[in-house]
C-alpha cells in the first residue's frame, strides 16, 4: 500500500513542479504525507497550500484543519512553519475565542428573504419571545440553524439580525482562534465556547465556515479533526439539555464538507439555503447601501435592480462603492460635491461582476448526485428558475 502512496505522491510532486502556485497539488500532498507519517514534510506542504488558497475556497477551511491536526515534531516547542501559520500562539494562547457584537441589528435592516425570515421568526424568534405559547404546544426554544449559499448574500448579517430579533447576545465565534496545533486544545476550547453562551444566554452562538471544525468525518478519515467533530456533536447535544435561551447558528459555503450527523434532530436541525438576492430584494439592498449617500432623483433603482440579476448582496456593496468612486475623483480633482447618478452606475457595471456563478457551477453537482434525503431540494427548485 505505502508503494502506491508513493507513486501517487511521486506523480503529484511532478505535477506541482509545473504549476508551483496550485494550492490545491499541495494540500494534496500534504495530506498524503501525512498519510504516510511525515508530519514534518506535511506541515511544509501544507504552509505551501495556504500561501495559494484564497480565503474564501473550501479547500482553505480543509488546509486549516489539517494544520491543527499537526503536532510539533519535539515537546521543546512547534517548527518554525507551524509557529509561523500560527501566529506563535501555543497552550497558554489568550486569543479571544468570540467577539461579541455590540451593534443590535434587526430583520428590517436585512433586505430580501422574507420566507427564510418567517421560519427563523418561527423555530427561534417566536419562542424566545414568547416561551409559554410554545410550551403548551410542547415546543421548546433553542436548537440550531445551518445557514448555507453562495459567499456574500448575507449569511452573517442574517445570523446578528436574529439575535437582535430575541434580543440575545451574539457571540461570533473566531474559528482561527479556536483551532490549535497541541493534542486536545481545540475541543478543550470548543467547550469553553458553549459554556461561556451559555453564562451569557440568552445568546447567539454562531460559528461562520463550520466546516472547519464540524467536517465530515468520512473526509477526516484518521485525522485527529475527527475528535473535535465529536466534540461539537456532544456539546450541540448538550445545548438542548442544559439550556434552553442559547441558540446555535452557523454558515457554510460548502455543506457538502460539513459532517451528516450534525444535521440530525436536536443539532442543526433545520438547513435553510440563502439564494443570492431576487429582484425586489435588490431594489431593497441598494437602498439600503444608498439611504446615506447622496443620490440624483432620476436614477432608476428598479432598473439597476433588473440589471444585476445573480449579485450577491456583497456585490451590490461592491457595485455602490465602484460607483461612487467616479464623483469622488471628480471632487479630489478640485470640481463640485454631485450626487451619484445612473451614468456613474453604468461605468460600474463595466466591471463588476456578480461572484455568486462559479459557486453554482460547483454546487450544482452535490445538489444533482449527493441529494440525501432531499436536503439540496431548495438549492435544486432554485436552480430551476434560473435556466
Amino acid at each position: 500500500m505505502s508503494d502506491v502512496l508513493e507513486r501517487t505522491l511521486a506523480g503529484l510532486r511532478a505535477a506541482v513542479a509545473v504549476s508551483p502556485d496550485n494550492g490545491i497539488l499541495w494540500l494534496q500532498i500534504a495530506e498524503l504525507l501525512l498519510e504516510l507519517g511525515r508530519k514534518n514534510e506535511a506541515a511544509e506542504a501544507c504552509a505551501e497550500a495556504m500561501k495559494h488558497l484564497p480565503d474564501d475556497e473550501p479547500e482553505r477551511a480543509r488546509a486549516e484543519r489539517l494544520l491543527a491536526s499537526l503536532r510539533p515534531p519535539s515537546e521543546a516547542g512547534p517548527s518554525n512553519v507551524l509557529r509561523l501559520l500560527r501566529g506563535g500562539r501555543s497552550k497558554k494562547d489568550n486569543t479571544p475565542l468570540t467577539e461579541i457584537d455590540r451593534e443590535r441589528i434587526t430583520f428590517a435592516d436585512v433586505g430580501g428573504l422574507s420566507d427564510t425570515k418567517d421560519e427563523i421568526r418561527m423555530k427561534i424568534v417566536l419562542p424566545f419571545q414568547k416561551p409559554e405559547v410554545f410550551k403548551a404546544y410542547g415546543k421548546k426554544p433553542g436548537g440550531g440553524i445551518l445557514l448555507y449559499g453562495p459567499p456574500g448574500c448575507g449569511k452573517t448579517l442574517l445570523a446578528r439580525a436574529t439575535a437582535g430579533e430575541c434580543d440575545a447576545v451574539f457571540l461570533n465565534v473566531a474559528i482561527d482562534a479556536v483551532l490549535d496545533m497541541w493534542h486536545g486544545e481545540s475541543e478543550r476550547k470548543l467547550a469553553a465556547l458553549f459554556e461561556d453562551a451559555r453564562k451569557k444566554a440568552p445568546s447567539v452562538l454562531f460559528f461562520d465556515e463550520v466546516e472547519a471544525i464540524g467536517g465530515s468525518r468520512q473526509q477526516l478519515r484518521h485525522s485527529p479533526g475527527k475528535t473535535l467533530v465529536n466534540q461539537l456533536l456532544a456539546e450541540m447535544d448538550g445545548v438542548s439539555r442544559e439550556n434552553r435561551r442559547m441558540l446555535v447558528m452557523a454558515a457554510t459555503n460548502a455543506p457538502w464538507h460539513v459532517d451528516a450527523a450534525l444535521r440530525r434532530p436536536g443539532r442543526f436541525d433545520r438547513v435553510l439555503f440563502i439564494p443570492p438576492p431576487d429582484r425586489a430584494a435588490r431594489l431593497e439592498i441598494l437602498r439600503l447601501h444608498l439611504r446615506e449617500r447622496p443620490v440624483d432623483s432620476s436614477l432608476d433603482l428598479a432598473d439597476l435592480a433588473k440589471k444585476t440579476d445573480d449579485f450577491s448582496g456583497a456585490d451590490l456593496f461592491d457595485l455602490v462603492d465602484r460607483a461612487v468612486e467616479r464623483p469622488l475623483r471628480e471632487a479630489l480633482r478640485g470640481g463640485d460635491t454631485r450626487p451619484l447618478c445612473a451614468a456613474d452606475f453604468k461605468a460600474a457595471l463595466e466591471t463588476a461582476k456578480p461572484t455568486t456563478r462559479e459557486w453554482f457551477q460547483t454546487a450544482k453537482n452535490y445538489a444533482t448526485f449527493a441529494n440525501t434525503g432531499g436536503l439540496y431540494d431548495d438549492l435544486l427548485a432554485y436552480m430551476k428558475t434560473k435556466r
